[in-house]
């Protein structure tokens, strides 16, 4: 059982990495992986937040840097040395590696991780934003397979995993911050 879970994630990986490769993605998949890329998004978004998002948006910010942490802390510093499953690029043969391959583990993706917990929690919070961020999360975690630095079990169980953080950091969210009386002011 184990040996058929692992070819079908290696087949799934050789779908995701090759079969579906092309001049366009070759572009646009290592730009959109590069958590770089992303900064003035983050930027703006928290600024229009802290701007126009009222208490609820300020209260917002800080509990999705909380849920960043928690994502990112519980990935790359506990799940990953745990199971230590070291990256397609470093075990597979002919992989396109359209990044560096990175010294790090595989299991979980640490993008899929962190963008499914925002995404959730923002989109608990905001719930016609839900499906977009989704989407987002979505194109960013499967980005990971495509340039060669993940299975796709990695992401799944990313995009798992930071569910679960975001949903129960937007839990916390509303039982601290929306259960507490209006005239509760930001720090």
């Amino acid at each position: 059982m184990i040996e058929w879970l692992h070819n079908l994630d290696i087949n799934l990986f050789r779908l995701g990495n090759e079969a579906f490769a092309n001049p366009v993605f070759d572009v646009v998949m290592p730009f959109i992986t590069n958590v770089r890329h992303w900064y003035v998004v983050y930027i703006i978004s928290i600024a229009l937040l802290l701007i126009y998002g009222g208490r609820r948006g300020r209260w917002a910010v800080l509990f999705a840097i909380l849920t960043i942490v928690i994502s990112d802390q519980l990935s790359s510093f506990v799940l990953k040395p745990l199971v230590g499953r070291l990256r397609p690029c470093h075990v597979l043969d002919q992989v396109r590696l359209l990044v560096g391959c990175g010294g790090g583990y595989s299991f979980p993706s640490s993008h899929a991780v962190n963008n499914f917990a925002v995404a959730l929690f923002f989109g608990s919070l905001y719930r016609k934003a839900m499906p977009y961020l989704l989407f987002v999360a979505s194109v960013i975690a499967y980005s990971r397979v495509y340039v060669g630095v993940h299975y796709f079990s990695d992401v799944i169980a990313g995009a798992f995993i930071g569910a679960g953080i975001g949903y129960i950091v937007a839990l916390l969210y509303q039982r601290i911050i929306l259960s507490q009386t209006t005239d509760m002011t930001f720090p």
